[in-house]
C-alpha cells in the first residue's frame, strides 16, 4: 500500500494532479528509456522477477524516471512503501518512519520500501541514521539524486546499495511519450519543426517534456510554429547546476578539448556552459589556468589574450565579449602545447618543501649594512649585464643541493627557442664549473 509521509488528508481533484503525475507508468512495460536498467536481463527486471527487493541508490539527471522506478518496485512486490524527499524530511520525521517500519517488520516480516528523493540533501547524520534499519532488514532503501553518488552519497549507504544510473531519454522515447499524450488528449497544435525543437529542448527530461505539452494543449487556433511555440513557452532556463555533475561534466569536456588542440569543440562546451548560466568569469578562470599550464612558453601570448578577453568582457558583457571569450579559446585550443612549465611548478614546490631550512648562497643576497656585508652577502657577486650576452654564468643554487633541473622545455612553438637559449647557458656554466 501507499503510504506518503506528506500526503495530503484532503483527496486532490485529477483535474488539480499536473499532467506528468496523471501520465506516470503503472508497470514496469510503460517505462522508456531505461531499457538497461528494467529489461528481463537487466538488473531491475531481474530483482522483480525475483520478487525481492535490495536497497539502491538511483542518480541521474532530473525526469529520467527514479521517482517512477522507486514507485514500481514496492509496487510490483507488493510492498508497504513512503516517498519523501530529503528536503523538509526533519530528524524526528526519520524516527517516525524507523519505527513504524520496525514495528511492521517485526509483526510481519515484511520491510518497508522509503524513496527518498533528493537524498543528497541529508547531512552525514541523517544518511547514516538510516543504516541500522537497512541493516535489520525493516527498510529498503531507494535513493535518489541527481548529483555523483561518490561525492554525495555517504560510502557506508552506497556499500549496501546497488548503484544505478538513469540516463537522458533518447529523442525517439520523448517523441513515443508524446504520442502516448496525444492518444489520452489530443493531437499537440504544433507543426513538425516545432515538435523536433520540443524534443530537443527537453534535453532528455520526459518530465519537462510532458509539462510543455500540457501547456500547449490549452492553446487554440493554427499550428505553431518553432518561433511562436517559443514566444508561448518562454525559454526553458537550461539544466545546468553550478555545484553538481552538469558543471564539471562540461567544464571537464571545455579543457580536455582545450588540451586537444580541439577549438571547435572547446568553443562548442563553452557556449554550452554560457547557454546554461554559467558566470564567464568560471571560463576564464579555467582559460587562464589551461594558458599557462596546457601551452606555458610553447606561445606566451595565449596568456595575454585570455587577460584581453577577460578586459573585453568586463567593458562589453554579453553577447558582445562573446566573441572575445570565442578569440581566445581558439587562440589556447590552437597554440602549441607545452606543460613544461606546469611540471616545473610542481618539482619546485616539492622541492622547496624539502629544503625548507636550507638558504640561498650569500653571494646573491643583498647586503644592506656593513655587518651584512662582513658576513659574506653579496661577496663575489657577479653583475649580468656586465658580462657578454648579459649572462655572467654565475651559481645561483645552494651548496647543500646543487643545480637542480625542474623547467624542461619542449621542441614545440616558442619552447623550441628556449631550449636553444638554455643549452648556451648551460654550455658556459660546464665552463665555469656552475653546472
Amino acid at each position: 500500500m501507499t503510504d506518503d509521509l506528506f500526503a495530503s488528508e484532503a483527496p486532490v481533484s485529477s483535474e488539480h494532479v499536473p499532467l506528468a503525475e496523471r501520465m506516470r507508468p503503472s508497470s514496469l512495460s510503460e517505462v522508456v528509456g531505461q531499457e538497461h536498467l528494467t529489461g528481463e536481463d537487466r538488473a531491475i527486471g531481474k530483482m522483480l522477477a525475483r520478487g525481492r527487493a535490495s536497497s539502491m541508490v538511483l542518480h541521474g539527471p532530473p525526469g529520467t524516471g527514479k521517482t517512477t522506478l522507486a514507485r514500481l518496485i514496492a509496487e510490483t512486490l507488493g510492498l508497504r512503501h513512503k516517498q519523501l524527499s530529503a528536503i523538509g524530511t526533519s530528524s524526528a520525521d526519520l524516527k517516525k518512519i524507523f519505527a513504524e517500519a520496525e514495528e511492521i517488520f517485526r509483526s510481519s516480516g515484511q520491510p518497508t520500501v522509503c524513496f527518498v528523493d533528493e537524498v543528497h540533501r541529508f547531512d552525514k547524520a541523517k544518511q547514516d541514521s538510516w543504516l541500522p534499519h537497512m541493516e535489520s532488514g525493516s527498510i529498503v532503501l531507494i535513493a535518489a539524486t541527481t548529483e555523483n553518488p561518490s561525492f554525495s552519497v555517504r560510502p557506508a549507504i552506497i556499500s549496501r546499495s546497488q548503484v544505478f544510473e538513469t540516463r537522458p531519454v533518447a529523442a525517439e522515447h520523448l517523441e513515443a511519450i508524446l504520442e502516448r499524450l496525444e492518444r489520452a488528449n489530443r493531437p499537440l497544435p504544433i507543426t513538425l519543426d516545432a515538435r523536433k525543437a520540443l524534443i530537443a529542448n527537453a534535453a532528455g527530461d520526459a518530465r519537462f517534456l510532458i509539462g510543455q505539452a500540457e501547456t500547449l494543449l490549452d492553446h487554440s487556433g493554427p499550428p505553431l510554429d518553432v518561433e511562436a511555440m517559443e514566444r508561448l513557452l518562454q525559454k526553458r532556463l537550461a539544466r545546468h547546476d553550478r555545484n553538481g555533475d552538469g558543471h564539471y561534466d562540461l567544464a571537464s569536456a571545455f579543457q580536455k578539448s582545450v588540451r586537444a588542440s580541439a577549438p571547435d569543440a572547446a568553443v562548442y562546451y563553452a557556449a554550452k556552459m554560457i547557454d546554461a548560466g554559467e558566470d564567464p568569469a568560471f571560463l576564464f578562470r579555467r582559460l587562464l589556468v589551461m594558458a599557462s599550464e596546457e601551452v606555458g612558453m610553447a606561445d606566451p601570448s595565449a596568456l595575454a589574450t585570455v587577460v584581453a578577453a577577460r578586459q573585453t568582457f568586463d567593458m562589453l558583457g554579453l553577447p558582445e565579449a562573446g566573441y572575445a571569450i570565442s578569440q581566445a579559446i581558439i587562440h589556447v585550443a590552437t597554440a602549441p602545447k607545452s606543460n613544461a612549465a606546469y611540471l616545473a611548478w610542481g618539482k619546485a614546490m616539492t622541492l622547496a618543501q624539502q629544503t625548507r631550512g636550507i638558504a640561498p648562497p650569500k653571494n646573491i643576497l643583498n647586503a644592506p649594512t656593513d655587518l651584512m656585508a662582513k658576513s659574506g652577502r653579496k661577496a663575489r657577486y657577479q653583475y649580468d649585464h656586465d658580462y657578454p650576452g648579459a649572462f655572467s654564468g654565475q651559481n645561483v643554487w645552494p651548496e647543500e643541493i646543487g643545480p637542480q633541473k625542474l623547467y624542461e622545455p619542449s621542441e614545440r612553438g616558442f619552447e623550441a627557442q628556449i631550449t636553444k637559449r638554455i643549452n648556451h647557458w648551460d654550455a658556459i656554466r660546464r665552463e665555469k664549473g656552475n653546472s
